[in-house]
């Protein structure tokens, strides 16, 4: 059973209040980018790999540059017996899961009601940050003045 969150019982009803929210989904503020568009230091400046081809690990990872990667290198052989592929830039790199952050703007919300319902149907969303927080200040300002006449 989920638990529910602890909330403090309001004293009034639900259509005596007001939700102002400001929206923002992270699933629509990323996607999926090339090496370019993500400005990778691997594709901006190139990289070097160097590999241990006397694992099997290696041997792979070293086949699959030569045979299959597609990717522009130079090939040295170290002292130290290990392989060297320095890559050139301006190409893509082996990560492949870059992202780049869209560019949309969060959704800034008004409706009637809280946590309960929204009895009287009021939904609006605004403009912009700015309408948001005027229509907010206003509000509050509402809210002061009622409780202060009593």
């Amino acid at each position: 059973m989920a638990q529910q969150p602890n909330r403090i019982t309001p004293a009034m009803p639900p259509e005596a209040y007001k939700t102002y929210r400001i929206l923002s989904p992270v699933q629509t503020h990323f996607r999926p980018a090339t090496c370019a568009e993500a400005s990778c230091l691997a594709h901006l400046n190139g990289w070097v790999s160097t590999i241990d081809e006397s694992t099997v690990l290696g041997q792979q990872q070293a086949h699959y540059i030569r045979t299959q990667s597609g990717r522009g290198y130079r090939e040295e052989r170290l002292p130290s017996g290990l392989t060297q592929f320095t890559f050139e830039a301006g190409q893509r790199c082996f990560a492949g899961d870059h992202q780049v952050r869209l560019d949309r703007p969060e959704l800034y919300l008004v409706q009637g009601g809280d946590w309960r319902g929204n009895p009287t149907g009021e939904h609006r969303q605004h403009q912009s940050a700015r309408d948001w927080i005027d229509d907010f200040g206003e509000h509050q300002q509402t809210l002061a003045d009622q409780q202060q006449k009593g």
